[in-house]
């Protein structure tokens, strides 16, 4: 039928439709075949099995029809055209007549071909449905894909419609397309391909209404039913898609069903039940993705969070892993968050929440009791199949049956009771993640604040601060509790702006307002106090914090004293941190100045009890109870004058001056270094209390010690130096501390007697210092009175003194007998001492000894000592010893012992690394040698380079003596290319004779070479 009106009506263009039923044939529309496909139904009844000619023959028909569909002009308006879509011109619809009549005939003999029916349909959705655009993907889909992606996929491959026909203009040919898929699926059910096509119809934005819901909903359930499970996961995905489209009911059902097999996708659909926006996936494609509209339902909170609540359980009993790889805890925070914005749909009331929590408590410690009663049986026997008990109501159970899970109203998505959102924070939140406390206080507190309950909202932020153990939590909570009292004090002062209120409730209001106001001072108030109880209940053996503590109560003395007295109830001496006896020192000063600002009496009894207290605590090391029983002995020192007079008040003592009564104080010494009946108790030994080795501490005595020196007796002093030399427990300082006491006190003989005990106490390096402090008093007080005694002392330091520590000994010995003694003796002493001393101090031993035996033997004496350095000495140090006898002979005019002493020592010095040797040398032979001798140096001088440049060893040597000594080898002057030069210009530098000539006339006929020589001396004739 031709459309010749340019307007035409409703009933006209519904009146096209439908095109395809009943289905077109010639002998109904004389159209279909032309006399050109005369010779095509020829051959098709000549040959209806052939299926090559019947696909040939459409693909034919369909190419010819595209061409004549491609130069047809639309007649009918925009509209109009919009509205029939692929139909709106008459040559594409007298082609799907013509397509619909071969592919009708085809099917007649191939009913069950799936390549066909599957070409057939996509020809009809092509002109009822529009052109279908397929979006390109990089890369292909996952084989084994999880229904995330799989979800994912399918949205982001989804045909995109261009045009359509209207459903209620079309509505027949709708029907029709409906009635061929039923008719295909009747002969290949089982093939996903053809269903997949059926569903695009559902998601099409143009699909009629009475086949978008029920319908397509049937059609779902039908496909599952039909396919094998295997085919399931191809059918899922466009099933929840187009549920998310629907909303709804429909989507909750659904998904119900879904997930009783999956559970993967409850995050998904709990997105879905709050309105939120799907996952997206970013994966880039060319074209742009399907755009799910939002839901048109209302928000589910309360399955939602039912839900959350239920994953966050199972993932932290290890039963759920979240696809979108969330943690519990992060699940659980989900359900927080979801409690918190969903307050009232969500939340039991709080009255009903506290009788449903007592229920639960009463009902689990009846199940505790009872397991308890399996547990430990009496004399009762459980029914077991392997037992003699008969089970007549089931089966019997044995004893490692699993039970299940009880049924949990919280879990069940079905379930309309709200849930006790404070009880199942604190179980599943609070007792769970403790490091995450902050969080989870302050989302609670949220909650009540959501609900208008600022009263347990407030409690809630006080029960946070009170729990929780980390400053990352603190500050959490505390930054939410003062945000909240922000938002209630500006509430109120908004209401109190407002003009309508009443007077009376302007009044009341600005009474709660100043109550609001007061609270939020008070707590910015307490802000160091709750970090600090924080910090204690992290810890609460910190000695530090509760010292802080004290600190923080500042002027107040009661709680002062009612935190020192917590503290030593709270502290357990063996986990304290280090100085838990300044709590007791502490304690006992503030009860001794009277207070933080000694304005009260002081109260030294109170002082005395806190120490005495102190005494009995066990704690880590002796040296904290030692401290306290010196802090006591201190106080006592302070205030003995006080107690003595009995005068209340210290004003009324300073006007009076009495003598003060130290008394109590060495009682307090002697209490604490009573010696026990066994005094070989190990230090070190942890296993004892420290009250058990406090006799011991080197710390405890050396205070009594010092307390005797300054108030008491010389005996009484003495007694307690020599308890501590019977201890063993002395130390060097000891030992000098007692000698020197003793010397000025006068007992010299007793002095020395204590020094003598200390060397017998101590080895070396300890008793170095107590050996040299010995003989330099002993030398000072006896001088050469008692030499042969100080001879003794002298022999018994050196008998057993390591080589490091002799020297200062000697020097003192050698520096005595030439005081007090016999020259040969000192003599004697330094060459022992050359012997026996550390190498690294021979040389100076060496230089020490040749000038006192020059001082006391003249030079010749000094021979010997100089023979016997350069045998002992090492190399380097050789050299310079050499250089000093050199000059010693030629003081005593022993030129050629010089020179041969130059030679010896010419052997350890390269002449890259010490040219001021080769230098005297050259100084020396220019002063008293001659040509010969000259020339005999030179040689020796190349020989001993030569040497020297063969040892790897001396090579870097001489490059580092070269770097250092380049600076001073610039300073002398630059050796001239005739040898002869530098020669004439060390004999102007030189005072004494310039040159002896030993041979004249041989100088006068020598021949020279044709090479020359680089040390060759050549001598003019003008210089004889």
């Amino acid at each position: 039928m031709a459309l010749e009106n340019p307007q035409p009506s409703l009933q006209s263009l519904s009146a096209l439709f439908p095109l395809t039923l009943p289905v077109p044939t010639p002998l109904t529309h004389p159209d279909l075949v032309t006399p050109k496909d005369l010779h095509r139904e020829e051959d098709l009844l000549r040959n209806p099995s052939s299926f090559r000619l019947w696909w040939t023959t459409i693909n034919a028909t369909k190419d010819a029809i595209v061409a004549e569909q491609k130069k047809a002009q639309p007649t009918l308006p925009p509209a109009v055209t919009a509205l029939l879509g692929p139909l709106a011109t008459p040559v594409s619809r007298l082609g799907l007549q013509r397509l619909t009549y071969l592919y009708e005939s085809a099917l007649a003999h191939f009913p069950a071909s799936f390549k066909l029916w599957k070409a057939y349909l996509q020809m009809r959705c092509l002109y009822v449905l529009g052109k279908g655009i397929k979006p390109k993907r990089a890369g292909g889909r996952k084989k084994w894909a999880d229904m995330k992606e799989s979800i994912a996929d399918e949205e982001l491959e989804m045909e995109h419609y261009d045009g359509g026909l209207d459903p209620a203009l079309g509505w027949a040919e709708w029907k029709a397309l409906i009635a061929t898929f039923e008719r295909a699926l009747m002969w290949l059910p089982t093939m996903p391909r053809i269903w997949l096509l059926y569903f695009n119809i559902f998601t099409h934005p143009l699909c009629p209404a009475p086949i978008q819901c029920t319908h397509a909903r049937r059609t779902f359930d039908r496909a599952l039913r039909t396919l094998p499970p295997s085919l399931h996961a191809r059918m899922w995905p466009r099933y929840l898609i187009w549920a998310e489209l629907k909303s709804g009911m429909t989507t909750v059902v659904i998904y119900r069903r879904y997930l009783r097999v999956d559970p993967s996708l409850t995050e998904h659909y709990v997105r879905i039940l709050l309105n939120e926006p799907p996952f997206t996936d970013d994966e880039t494609v060319d074209s742009k993705p399907v755009v799910v509209p939002p839901p048109r339902s209302k928000p589910r909170p309360l399955e939602a969070a039912k839900l959350l609540l239920s994953l966050a359980r199972k993932a932290s009993r290890g039963e759920y892993i979240s696809s979108e790889g969330k943690s519990p805890y992060q699940l659980l925070l989900a359900w927080l968050e979801v409690a918190e914005r969903y307050a009232d749909e969500i939340g039991l009331e709080p009255t009903l929440a506290e009788k449903r929590r007592a229920e639960r408590a009463k009902r689990e410690e009846q199940e505790q009791r009872l397991k308890e009663e399996v547990q430990n049986p009496k004399d009762e026997e459980r029914a077991s199949a392997e037992g003699n008990l008969i089970r007549f109501a089931g089966p019997p159970v044995r004893e490692t049956a699993t039970v299940e899970k009880p049924y949990d109203e919280d879990e069940d998505p079905a379930s309309d009771v709200t849930l006790d959102v404070e009880g199942i924070v604190k179980q599943d939140g609070l007792d769970v993640y403790k490091d995450q406390a902050g969080r989870i206080w302050s989302g609670l507190a949220t909650y009540w604040t959501k609900r208008g309950e600022f009263d347990r909202a407030k409690a809630t932020f006080e029960e946070g601060l009170e729990s929780v153990l980390t400053i990352r939590d603190f500050t959490q909570i505390f930054d939410a509790y003062a945000e909240f009292s922000e938002s209630v004090i500006s509430a109120l002062m908004d209401s109190l702006a407002d003009e309508d209120n009443e007077d009376e409730d302007i009044a009341q209001t600005e009474k709660e307002l100043d109550v609001r106001m007061k609270d939020f001072e008070e707590l910015m108030d307490r802000r160091p106090f709750l970090v600090n109880d924080v910090l204690l209940r992290r810890n609460p053996n910190d000695v530090q914090e509760w010292e802080k503590r004290v600190a923080l109560w500042a002027d107040n003395d009661e709680k002062v004293a009612e935190t020192y007295t917590n503290a030593i109830k709270t502290i357990n001496p063996r986990k304290a941190t280090p100085n838990f006896h300044n709590i007791f020192v502490h304690f006992a000063k503030f009860y001794e100045v009277g207070g933080v600002t000694s304005s009260a009496t002081s109260d030294l009894e109170s002082a005395r009890r806190v120490l005495e207290s102190g005494t009995k605590i066990p704690f880590r090391t002796v040296d904290e109870l030692a401290e306290v029983w010196c802090e006591w002995s201190e106080m006592e020192l302070r205030n003995e004058w006080i107690s003595s007079i009995g005068f209340d008040s210290r004003s009324e003592v300073l006007t009076h001056r009495f003598p003060r009564n130290y008394d109590e104080a060495i009682r307090i010494m002697q209490r604490a270094t009573a010696i026990p009946k066994n005094v070989k108790i190990n230090y070190h030994d942890q296993t004892l209390p420290v009250q058990a080795r406090l006799f011991k501490s080197l710390k405890l005595w050396s205070f009594y010690v010092d307390l005797e020196e300054s108030i008491g007796s010389v005996d009484s002093t003495k007694m307690v130096y020599d308890k501590i030399l019977e201890l063993r427990i002395a130390n060097a300082q000891i030992i000098i501390n007692y000698a020197a006491f003793l010397e000025e006190n006068n007992y010299f003989e007793e002095s020395f007697k204590v020094y003598e005990r200390g060397v017998e106490l101590f080895t070396y390096p300890v008793s170095f210092e107590i050996w040299n402090i010995y003989l330099s008093k002993f030398v000072k007080r006896y001088g050469g009175t008692k030499l042969e005694r100080a001879r003794d002392l002298f022999e018994q330091a050196l008998e057993k003194c390591p080589e490091k520590f002799c020297k200062p000994i000697f020097l003192m010995y050698a520096k005595l007998e030439e005081e007090h003694g016999l020259a040969k003796r000192a003599m004697g002493i330094y060459d022992r001492a050359t012997q026996v001393v550390e190498d690294k101090d021979k040389f100076e031993m060496f230089t020490i000894y040749i000038a006192k035996a020059t001082e006391n033997f003249g030079l010749p004496a000094t021979r010997p000592i100089y023979e016997r350095a350069l045998e002992v000495l090492p190399n380097r140090q050789t050299a310079q010893i050499c250089l000093r006898f050199a000059s010693l002979e030629r003081k005593l005019g022993e030129i050629d012992r010089a020179r041969a002493i130059y030679a010896h020592a010419s052997q350890f010095c390269d002449p890259r690394v010490d040219p001021k040797f080769w230098a005297e040398w050259n100084s020396f032979e220019i002063e008293t040698g001659s040509e010969d001798t000259f020339r005999e140096m030179l040689r020796i001088k190349r020989s001993v380079q030569a040497q020297f440049n063969t040892a790897a060893s001396y090579l870097v040597a001489q490059a580092e003596a070269t770097r250092l000594g380049a600076k001073e080898q610039q300073d002398t002057p630059a050796a001239a290319a005739d040898p002869m030069a530098a020669v004439e210009h060390e004999a102007g530098k030189a005072k004494g004779p310039a040159f002896v000539s030993a041979g004249a006339s041989s100088a006068e006929n020598q021949e020279t070479t044709g090479v020359a020589n680089a040390d060759e001396i050549q001598i003019e004739d003008d210089d004889f």
